[in-house]
């Protein structure tokens, strides 16, 4: 990734969780390109559940460099 990317990542990060949620949402909306409104949905209940499961203590977030190590793995 690049400095700007980086930068934008470390502002999204420190957003309340329900405001990285949309823009998690936002994101994946882009790059859909689908009118399927179905699909939109599907992804938005998928944030809204993993949300949930953090808040809930059901599941815990993996450090920032973690996933980005995990990523580029990929």
């Amino acid at each position: 990734m690049n400095a700007r990317v980086d930068h934008v990542l470390d502002e999204v990060l420190g957003l309340p969780a329900e405001e990285r949620s949309a823009v998690a949402a936002a994101l994946i909306d882009s790059l859909e390109g689908t009118t399927d409104h179905s699909v939109t949905e599907a992804w938005r209940l998928e944030l809204l559940r993993r949300r949930d499961a953090l808040r809930s203590g059901q599941t815990k977030a993996a450090p920032w460099a973690e996933a980005r190590a995990r990523l580029a793995s990929l």
